[in-house]
C-alpha cells in the first residue's frame, strides 16, 4: 500500500478536477487507477510523491514500458501524472513540478480498426432480428441506428435522456467529455427507429405510472444502478448482433462503430472540421488521424481528372 499522504493527494486531485472542469466519471476512473499504480511503485521503492524526482518518474515509465503496458496506456500514465503534479504545485504542495518537462512516448498514428459500409448494413439488418423479445429487437435497432448514424460514444449513447430525443427531432443535443455539448444530425433510418422504440417506451411508461411508479429518465432505461443501460450490456448485445450478421465478433465494438462513422463521413467528402463537432474532439489533431482516408480521395481525384494523369 502506498503511504496515507499519497491516497489523500490522489483523493483531493480526483475531487478538485471533477468540481472545476466537469471531469467526466470514466475519465476519472482512468485517473484514479494509473495514480493509485503510481503510488503503489513508488512505494515499493520507498518513494512518495512528495519527494520523488523529475529521474523517478521517468524510471516509473521504463517499468511500465518493461511490463509491456501499450504506449497510449503509458501516454496516459504520464498525462495523469502530469496533471496531479501541475495541481500539487498550484496548490504549493511541491515547490516544483517534476513532470513539466518529461517527453511521454507520444500517440500512436496507425488507424483504429473499422468496418466496411458493407458491414455495417449487415450489422443493421442483423439488429432488427437479434433480441429474445420484440422490445429487445425494437431498442437493438435503435441503438445500432444512433449510433451509425451519429457517431456517439458509448457512454453517451446508452446515457441519452429521453427527454433529448422527444417531438421527432431532426439533430439532437448531446452532452460529451467535460460536459460539453454538441448537436449531432439525425438520419432518417434513426429517426424511424427511435420513433418505433419510443412508441414501446411510451407504453411502459403508461404502464408505470398506472403503478404509480415514477417513470424512467432514460431512453435506454434499466434497473441497474446508473438507471439506464450499461456500456457492458450494449457490449454484448453487440458481439451477438455480430454474429448473427455473420462478422467475426472480435472485429466489432462500440468504438469501433464511431470510427466507422468517421471514416464513412469523410470519404463521402465531409469536412475534417466538421467530423470533428460531429464526434465531440476537442481539438482537430484528434481527428486527423482519418487524413489517410481524405488522402487517398485527393489522390483519385487527381489520377481521374488531370490532364496529364491520362495515358
Amino acid at each position: 500500500m502506498a503511504p496515507q499522504r499519497d491516497y489523500q493527494w490522489i483523493s483531493t486531485f480526483l475531487d478538485a478536477t471533477t468540481a472545476e472542469s466537469g471531469t467526466a466519471r470514466n475519465t476519472q476512473l482512468a485517473y484514479g487507477r494509473d495514480l493509485r499504480d503510481f503510488a503503489d511503485w513508488a512505494q515499493a521503492g520507498a518513494l512518495d510523491f512528495q519527494t520523488l524526482t523529475r529521474a523517478d518518474i521517468e524510471t516509473y515509465l521504463v517499468h511500465c514500458d518493461a511490463q509491456g503496458l501499450a504506449r497510449t496506456t503509458r501516454a496516459r500514465r504520464l498525462a495523469s501524472i502530469r496533471a496531479m503534479y501541475r495541481f500539487a504545485y498550484a496548490e504549493g504542495w511541491r515547490k516544483d513540478d517534476p513532470a513539466s518537462r518529461i517527453r511521454g512516448p507520444g500517440k500512436s498514428k496507425k488507424l483504429p480498426d473499422t468496418l466496411s459500409q458493407d458491414d455495417v448494413t449487415a450489422l443493421l439488418d442483423a439488429a432488427r432480428t437479434t433480441g429474445r423479445t420484440p422490445a429487445d429487437r425494437l431498442r437493438n435497432t435503435c441503438l445500432m441506428e444512433l449510433l451509425y448514424a451519429t457517431g456517439l460514444r458509448v457512454t453517451e449513447l446508452v446515457g441519452l435522456p429521453v427527454a433529448a430525443v422527444r417531438g421527432d427531432p431532426r439533430m439532437i443535443l448531446v452532452r460529451g467529455k467535460g460536459g460539453r455539448e454538441r448537436m449531432v444530425p439525425l438520419s432518417q433510418p434513426a429517426r424511424k427507429a427511435l420513433r418505433d422504440w419510443l412508441a414501446h417506451w411510451d407504453r411502459q411508461a403508461a404502464e408505470l405510472r398506472a403503478k404509480r411508479q415514477p417513470e424512467p429518465r432514460f431512453l435506454f432505461p434499466s434497473s441497474g444502478r446508473e438507471g439506464h443501460f450499461s456500456r457492458v450490456g450494449f457490449f454484448l448485445v453487440l458481439k451477438e448482433i455480430a454474429l448473427n450478421a455473420g462478422l467475426d465478433p472480435t472485429r466489432v465494438s462500440p468504438h469501433v462503430l464511431r470510427h466507422a462513422f468517421a471514416t464513412h463521413l469523410l470519404a463521402g467528402g465531409a469536412d475534417l472540421r466538421a467530423i470533428q463537432t460531429l464526434l465531440g474532439h476537442a481539438d482537430v489533431s484528434t481527428t486527423e488521424i482519418y487524413t489517410h482516408v481524405l488522402e487517398e480521395r485527393l489522390k483519385a481525384l487527381v489520377l481521374d481528372h488531370h490532364p496529364l494523369s491520362k495515358p
